[in-house]
């Protein structure tokens, strides 16, 4: 068996090597975000009617999630809109 002359090892290392030679592109300005709240959307109750105790209790827990859900989110913009406040000053 004839072994060749280099090792696929070292070639691949070398045409690595070969592309830190070239010029790195310029780099990209930066985007200007603005820091703003998320808008705020009204909450909504799922449509239920239920028929047995098992759909009343189902039913009851939905709404538990929409409510808590809902206040998730008016938690989560209260908070960002505080953040803003103390960042420009206001407080």
């Amino acid at each position: 068996m004839k072994t060749p002359p280099c090792a696929p090892g070292l070639l691949a290392l070398c045409l690595t090597m070969l592309c830190a030679c070239t010029q790195a592109p310029p780099s990209t300005v930066p985007t200007i975000s603005l820091n703003e709240c998320a808008a705020v959307t009204p909450c909504t109750m799922p449509a239920m009617a239920p028929r047995t105790n098992g759909e009343l209790s189902d039913a009851l827990h939905v709404a538990r999630a929409a409510w808590a859900r809902c206040a998730s989110e008016v938690d989560m913009i209260a908070t960002c809109q505080a953040r803003v406040r103390r960042t420009d000053g206001h407080e």
